[in-house]
Order: C-alpha cells, then sequence, then structure tokens
C-alpha cells in the first residue's frame, strides 16, 4: 500500500510516499529533501501526533485561548478536549501559564496562550 503524504515540518511541503506493509509497517519512504521528513513520515503513519489548539473558559466569563506545549497521540484528541472544555482558567491567567497539567498523562501540559486580562 502507498500512502501519500504532505510533509508539515517546514514550510518546503515536500510530497511524501510512504510504502507501507499489510500490517501498516513503513517499508520505505521517499520524496522527502531533509531528515525531517522522513521521521515525519514514519511517525503520521505509524503514531500520529497533534498539538491541540483551542480555547478555555475564564472564571467570570470569557474564553482564553490555549494549546498544548507537546503534541499528543491523535487519537487522545476527543479525551483531552473533554478534559479542556471542564477547566475554568483564573481571571489573573497570564500568557504560557499551565492550565492542566499532564494532561491525561501525555506529558502534555495545556497552557494560556495569551493573558486573560488585556
Amino acid at each position: 500500500m502507498i500512502r501519500e503524504l504532505t510533509c508539515i515540518i517546514c514550510p518546503k511541503g515536500c510530497q511524501l510516499k510512504v510504502e507501507l506493509d499489510e500490517n501498516k509497517k513503513v517499508i520505505s519512504v521517499t520524496g522527502y529533501t531533509c531528515k525531517r521528513g522522513e521521521v515525519y513520515a514514519n511517525t503520521e503513519c505509524t503514531a500520529p501526533m497533534r498539538t491541540i489548539t483551542t480555547t478555555a473558559a475564564v472564571i467570570g466569563g470569557g474564553v482564553v485561548p490555549v494549546k498544548t506545549d507537546k503534541t499528543v497521540p491523535k487519537e487522545m484528541m476527543f479525551d483531552c478536549m473533554k478534559v479542556i472544555n471542564q477547566v475554568r482558567v483564573s481571571e489573573d491567567a497570564k500568557l504560557g501559564d499551565i492550565v492542566i497539567e499532564n494532561i491525561l498523562g501525555t506529558g502534555a501540559n495545556v497552557v494560556t496562550t495569551r493573558n486573560v486580562k488585556i
């Protein structure tokens, strides 16, 4: 089986072709111009990871943008969102404050991406 991907690691956007065996194990990767493209293709086909970018409710009203500071397994995104949707952020939260530490044991923290009070 051949899977075609566009590498998203750098602005080049290399067109990758990944050959997988019947167990979805990577046999070969072509089309990358740097080692990071090969690593991306392997990860995307075997254990895809994503950064979650969303908003969290602020105590007293409103929302603040938040994101994970590391990628999390793609299959855990909806479970992570359930946790994020339950949190209430302090009105005094600043850019980079940890809102949720080690969300669902992923090693990723959910952090604010701007100050709550502007």
